[in-house]
């Protein structure tokens, strides 16, 4: 009997079972999509989209941001545990960075999450309750900052140690969506097409101004004729993997992703908008014998 949708048959982990539960909550979903909903209604393609994004950065800024929280927070939490610090100045001025922290991470952190929700149940459910976990983590700091500025010092531990453990539930969640759901990763990473010249098909068959999806050494590649010339990048957005030859609108020589607006150059697969941070491979092409034949364009 095969596996249900999403599941694996390898070895289960401690925690696999809290996340197949997690990811099955169908129950989440109504407050899952209108969060994400209002979330893309605030933040549009442009500048600020960017910016929150990593464009500029060259990858997702959202996972650099996270260090910062919680080296401060679970830093604190240490002290406490280790009794480094008497008078308790260190922990309060390490929960003060996290805190500050805090927002700019979550709001990358949202840009991120409405950007993903949609492409699959399993992840919209996953998000939810890694937001919602570093929340009630933020949340732990902040009134344990209050308590420790009250004199409450032990109080303030405790809380602290509360944070701590909510912290390591969503940066767990958070990891999962990384690194098992591929939330984040240049999507092309791993299949850059062929360093050699290789036959894409007839070019006889190739329409003028029309994005045409050939796959290449099992790399799908958006080929587009444009008067004499041969345009050719990789298919799948390196942002979040969708389409461009079938999702995508051609623009001159660029072609704007119609699942979250990412803009690629078509001559060199350069990003002309965000918010993907990664480019597409391009590829340069040639017709041979009424063939038409790829290589990847290095550097």
């Amino acid at each position: 009997m095969s596996a249900p949708e999403g599941t694996s048959s390898r070895r289960p982990t401690p925690f696999g079972p809290l996340i197949d539960r997690v990811e099955s909550a169908a129950v989440l979903d109504p407050v899952a999509k209108a969060i994400a909903k209002r979330i893309r209604s605030a933040v549009r393609p442009g500048p600020s989209k960017d910016a929150l994004s990593g464009t500029w950065l060259g990858h997702p800024l959202h996972p650099t941001l996270t260090d910062v929280v919680i080296g401060s927070f679970l830093s604190a939490t240490l002290l406490d545990v280790l009794r480094g610090d008497a008078d308790g100045r260190a922990q309060a001025r390490l929960i003060g960075i996290g805190l500050t922290a805090a927002a700019p991470t979550a709001l990358t952190g949202a840009n991120d999450y409405a950007d993903s929700e949609r492409g699959s149940d399993r992840v919209r459910r996953a998000g939810l309750v890694h937001a919602v976990s570093n929340t009630g983590a933020t949340s732990f700091y902040a009134a344990s900052l209050v308590a420790r500025r009250r004199g409450a010092h032990r109080g303030g531990a405790l809380l602290g140690l509360g944070g701590a453990a909510m912290l390591v539930a969503g940066g767990y969640f958070g990891g999962h969506l990384s690194f098992a759901r591929g939330i984040g990763p240049d999507q092309t990473v791993f299949d850059p097409g062929p360093g050699d010249w290789t036959a894409a098909g007839d070019a006889s068959g190739l329409p003028q101004g029309r994005p045409t999806r050939v796959v290449v050494d099992e790399t799908p590649v958006l080929l587009l004729r444009d008067g004499d010339r041969l345009l050719a990048i990789h298919d799948r957005c390196s942002h979040r993997g969708c389409s461009l030859s079938e999702l995508g609108t051609v623009d001159g020589e660029q072609v704007v992703c119609g699942c979250h607006g990412s803009t690629f150059d078509l001559r060199d697969g350069s990003i002309r908008r965000g918010p993907a941070t990664a480019p597409q491979p391009a590829f340069e092409a040639r017709e041979r014998d009424g063939r038409i034949e790829l290589r990847r364009r290095d550097g």
